[in-house]
């Protein structure tokens, strides 16, 4: 017999506390100094038989041989079990120099089993200019792998068709930005917000001097600085250690449609409003039931399934809530009834709709 019970899912409850000081580092980042993505086709070769055999596989690799001036017959088609075709990918810093190395990331584009033991020939990596901004070569470091019997049964251990090689990529050309140029520099919060954006413009202004700083909107405030370089760069050295007080977050609660977490801001509040909230369960249980018929009657045995469905409403509970009721009193008014987080959601939507909750309702 099969008994298959309708549950309310689990659900895990974090709430969001205040936050302290943060450097201006950790909260804001400086307008023009940003990372650079990269990006590449190449081809990975010496696997142990885990290539593959594809048509873009094979041109790639005809391509590479005609630069080294080898030429295969026409209508030759190589066989390729020890090669694969791969993206390559990797982040450009801000700053970085012609002659440092970065870590890339290769990935197969095909149907290669593993990309262990293998080695990246060089491959140019090109920024969304379509220009050449590094060159990567070297051997891979992958973390999966993989083993496959006769009868097709087979085990893979993390991902295989994956890898990585630190300071696989060697920088050819510089990324200009705007550091040195003008006699001001603009912060660019995180997370913007206006209480935030004015009160880190008074800090640096407490700090160096008035007028030092000005806020022009809720993400960015502007910065006077040194023209020289040096001097630049000791001046934001000192200001990114400056502590601010970060504004508190706007009164939200985030609902998971996927995974049933719900996390609730600090400041959320509830008006008064009242809420009854009963559950329902649904139990089915599967039994099978043999038919045996007379012998002399010339019938067959079979098996017949039998489905019987239940349904339980359980006793609904009320409770009161009143005006500018807390977080903390929310949650122990759902406590005490015994409302599992799935009937909070429930809850929470309801009392969205009737105007009762102080924030905003995100579900994701």
């Amino acid at each position: 017999m099969k008994k298959l019970t309708v549950l309310t899912l689990l659900t895990l409850s974090v709430f969001c506390v205040s936050i302290g000081a943060e450097r201006i580092k950790d909260i804001a980042s400086i307008q023009g100094v940003r990372s650079n993505h990269l990006v590449g086709y190449g081809l990975v070769v010496g696997l142990d038989g885990t290539g593959e055999q594809t048509a873009y596989t094979a041109q790639a690799f005809k391509t590479m041989l005609s630069r080294f001036g080898i030429t295969l017959p026409q209508g030759l088609t190589p066989k390729l079990k020890n090669v694969a075709a791969v993206a390559v990918h990797a982040e450009l810093p801000a700053f970085a120099k012609p002659g440092q190395t970065i870590d890339i990331t290769v990935s197969s584009l095909g149907n290669a089993k593993s990309l262990r033991g293998g080695a990246l020939l060089l491959t140019p990596l090109k920024a969304v200019d379509g220009q050449i901004y590094a060159l990567a070569q070297g051997n891979l470091v992958v973390g999966g792998f993989g083993a496959e019997g006769a009868d097709g049964s087979k085990v893979t251990v993390n991902i295989p068709t994956a890898g990585r090689i630190p300071n696989g990529a060697t920088v050819e050309r510089l990324v200009a930005n705007s550091f040195a140029e003008g006699d001001h520099f603009v912060f660019n919060l995180n997370y913007p917000d206006f209480t935030t954006a004015k009160r880190l413009a008074k800090s640096i202004n407490d700090f160096v001097g008035p007028n030092t700083a000005k806020p022009l909107d809720a993400a960015s405030i502007q910065v006077s600085a040194p023209r020289d370089p040096s001097h630049r760069v000791a001046f934001l050295s000192a200001l990114e250690n400056v502590e601010v007080q970060p504004a508190d977050a706007r009164s939200r609660i985030i609902i998971n449609s996927r995974t049933g977490t719900i996390v609730v801001g600090k400041n959320v509040r509830l008006k008064e409003a009242a809420v009854a909230h009963g559950s329902l369960v649904v139990t089915i249980n599967e039994n099978q039931q043999v038919s045996q018929p007379n012998a002399f009657a010339g019938g067959q045995t079979e098996v017949t399934e039998q489905s019987q469905v239940d349904l339980a409403q359980q006793e609904a509970k009320m409770f009161h809530f009143n005006p500018g009721v807390s977080l903390d009193e929310l949650v122990r008014a759902v406590n005490a009834v015994g409302a599992a987080p799935g009937d909070l959601m429930a809850i929470l939507e309801a009392l969205k709709q009737a105007g009762a909750i102080q924030g905003e309702l995100v579900v994701i």
